[in-house]
């Protein structure tokens, strides 16, 4: 099992309980493309099956480095068949489209060819379906609500389901309960939501990339939409005066609220150019509790009298912070990963467990308040060893702080490490035919040297198609 081991004890001791958070969650599973009855990850200890996204975020938060083929499984368990063709699971159909980016990443991860052609499969006809049901043709951009929130909190007052809070709190329910504010093409939520289209602008950029791989034509249209919906997302989205990009583009009012995952996105996907990134990461709201899922909260929650805060407005939820704080240190903002990254470890270590959600001043396990059954101010729980908050631990540590870039050639590798953490090392990474155990001593940023097996290597990357034992030494400075 992959271990790793830091200077700072919080960090290596936090690892242990992410490993083990992770252990717990994995069990046997006969939904979708599986076969028989095979073990796949569970999205917590509160859940006895998987999700689309939190499938497809585990798989690329690490999951497919430590366990390929219970990722695989996983995977495999969102796929289903639709009138006689493969489509990704779409029960909440708006960012079932993040299942492409974390079939990808697996494939980069494994070189499992096999699983491509299904994940290629399930994306040419999940595309062309969201085409004819969820595409904008005037903005180019796809409906449907945010990737992480399918609570009503996530929204303004508008989509709050019944006058008077009555009803789901599910925003998959909000058409229903109303009717004359419908879309009338597709299920029928008319907004645009940040997240999702940056997560259709990728899904059409790696969908060119299988294709490729597989030696296979690409549809003509996905190069041309890949741009349209970038460029779209740019133009509608991107407030110049606030100097980021606002949540919803909505023909019921837009929402200029900050989205944590969809502001990470822009910095991932790079949908933000040099320019664009540097600003947001100026201008993104940072808490004692590390950075909310939305900011500011809505006003129906800030009227409650107390330390209040709306479930997936502003609240502190460790996998979609892991993305903006993966997209800073792409652009070398190290004082905001590390922020999260030392939050996300000190919680891990006195709760002995990775929760769901946390207040975002205290930092204390917290549900977030959200409409209940007319009550305002209902707490939720926050659910306990949950997997997306433990694998997004893993992710800062691996593709951050050690730096690890896969591509279809094999690993870059792109360190940023602090001293009060270096030395760092980790071992058993499973990666295609090989068992990495990786070394890094200095702090910095800048490798001075790249041992694979004791050899000098002129350039840090590791190539794709080595096999078996591989000891990686690295020395980083400022």
């Amino acid at each position: 099992m992959i271990h790793l081991k830091s200077k700072d004890p919080k960090i290596t001791r936090a690892f242990r309980i992410a490993i083990g958070d992770l252990a717990t969650n994995i069990l046997p599973c006969d939904l979708g493309l599986i076969e028989g009855s095979s073990d796949a990850v569970m999205a917590g200890l509160d859940y006895d099956f998987p999700w689309t996204r939190d499938a497809a975020i585990n798989s690329w938060n690490g999951v497919s480095l430590i366990v390929p083929e219970i990722a695989k499984n996983t995977l495999l368990s969102m796929v289903e068949k639709v009138d006689g063709e493969l489509r990704i699971n779409h029960h909440q159909y708006w960012d079932a489209i993040v299942w492409t980016t974390g079939a990808w990443k697996h494939y980069l991860y494994t070189g499992d060819k096999k699983l491509l052609k299904i994940a290629l499969e399930a994306t040419t006809n999940s595309l062309k379906y969201f085409e004819k049901t969820e595409l904008d043709e005037e903005l180019c951009l796809f409906r449907g609500a945010a990737h992480p929130a399918d609570g009503t909190s996530g929204y303004p007052i508008i989509y709050r389901i019944g006058d008077d809070g009555n009803g789901s709190t599910c925003i998959g329910d909000w058409p229903a309960a109303n009717p004359d504010k419908v879309h009338p093409v597709g299920y029928g939520i008319p907004m645009h939501a940040l997240s999702t289209n940056c997560l259709y602008y990728n899904a059409y950029k790696v969908a060119g990339l299988m294709a490729d791989e597989l030696g296979r034509q690409p549809e003509e249209n996905w190069s041309e939409m890949a741009e349209k919906v970038k460029n779209a997302i740019n133009q509608h989205f991107w407030m110049d005066d606030k100097g980021y990009y606002r949540h919803l583009v909505d023909p019921l009012g837009n929402c200029d609220n900050q989205e944590c995952i969809g502001l990470g996105y822009t910095l991932i996907f790079d949908v933000a150019d040099t320019e664009r990134s540097k600003r947001v990461l100026e201008n993104v709201k940072q808490v004692p509790a590390g950075i909310p899922v939305g900011w500011p909260d809505y006003p129906r929650y800030e009227k409650i009298p107390g330390e209040t805060y709306g479930r997936h407005s502003a609240c502190v939820w460790p996998p979609f912070e892991a993305m903006l704080a993966s997209g800073a240190g792409k652009n070398g903002r190290i004082d905001i990963l590390m922020h999260v990254v030392n939050t996300i470890a000190e919680y891990a270590c006195r709760d002995l467990h990775f929760a769901e959600v946390y207040h975002p001043m205290t930092g204390e396990i917290y549900g977030g308040v959200q409409e209940c059954e007319g009550n305002l101010e209902y707490e939720w729980v926050s659910c306990v060893r949950q997997t997306w908050s433990s694998t997004c631990f893993i992710r800062l540590l691996l593709l951050n702080v050690i730096g690890m870039n896969f591509t279809t050639k094999g690993v870059e590798f792109k360190p940023q490490v602090t001293e009060n953490i270096s030395p760092l090392s980790v071992k058993n990474i499973k990666y295609r035919k090989m068992d990495l155990d990786i070394e890094i001593k200095g702090s910095g940023n800048k490798i001075s040297e790249f041992y694979i097996n004791d050899e000098l290597q002129k350039e840090a990357f590791l190539p794709a198609d080595l096999e078996g034992k591989k000891k990686i030494r690295i020395a980083v400075t400022i």
